[in-house]
C-alpha cells in the first residue's frame, strides 16, 4: 500500500513527483478552458474578479511541465477559508497560504501523475505578475527561447528538487516581468 501524500517528505513527493518537460501540447489550452469552466461554476457565488491560464503551458511553442497553472483573483475582502472550501469539493487540495497567497494542485495521486494535472494559484485581484511574464514571452519569441533553455537545464539539474527548480528561475522571471510591466503598462488593471 502507498504511503498518503500528506504523509510523505518532500524528498519522497520529488521522487515520485519529477520535473518533467514536455514539448508544448494544444491539448493544454483545452484543459485549462474545461478546468476554468467547472471553476467557475464551483466559485459562481464568491467575487472572482479574473481567471487567467498562466505559465508554460499557456506560451505556444515552450517546453513546459504538463502541469495547467491556474490564476484566480478574488475581491480581496473575502477570505481563503471559503473558496478552499469550494476548491476541496471539486477536487483540489490545498497546500499552503502565505502572504495572501494560496496554491491548491490536483491530479497528483499516491500512483504519481494523473492524466491531466493542474495547479490553481488563489490570490487578492491585482496580484497577477504571471499574466506579464506570459504575455512578455507570448510577445517575444527570444525570451521566450532564452526561457526555454533555462528550464531544460535547471531541469537536468534539479529533476527531483522543485524548491530549487522554481527558485532557480525567479531571478529571470523577475526581471522579464519588470520589462513586461514597462512593455504592458496598465494592461491588466481591473
Amino acid at each position: 500500500m502507498n504511503k498518503p501524500l500528506s504523509e510523505m517528505s518532500n524528498e519522497e513527493l520529488w521522487q515520485l513527483f519529477p520535473i518533467i518537460l514536455s514539448e508544448h501540447q494544444s491539448e493544454w489550452s483545452d484543459w485549462y478552458l474545461e478546468e476554468e469552466r467547472m471553476l467557475r461554476r464551483a466559485f459562481e457565488a464568491l467575487p472572482v474578479k479574473r481567471i487567467s491560464h498562466v505559465g508554460s503551458t499557456s506560451v505556444d511553442g515552450i517546453v513546459a511541465k504538463p502541469i495547467v497553472d491556474i490564476l484566480v483573483e478574488k475581491d480581496p475582502k473575502c477570505d481563503i477559508e471559503t473558496f478552499r472550501v469550494a476548491a476541496e469539493a471539486v477536487g483540489y487540495r490545498f497546500i499552503f497560504y502565505k502572504d495572501k497567497r494560496a496554491v491548491f494542485n490536483k491530479g497528483y495521486t499516491e500512483a504519481g501523475f494523473d492524466d491531466k494535472v493542474f495547479h490553481l494559484h488563489l490570490r487578492d485581484a491585482g496580484d497577477h505578475d504571471e499574466l506579464y511574464f506570459r504575455d512578455y514571452l507570448r510577445a517575444f519569441p527570444e525570451v521566450a527561447s532564452e526561457y526555454e533553455a533555462l528550464k531544460c537545464s535547471l531541469c537536468e539539474q534539479y529533476r527531483n528538487n522543485r524548491d530549487a527548480y522554481t527558485e532557480s528561475k525567479t531571478e529571470f522571471i523577475r526581471e522579464h516581468t519588470q520589462e513586461a510591466k514597462r512593455f504592458f503598462g496598465l494592461k491588466y488593471a481591473l
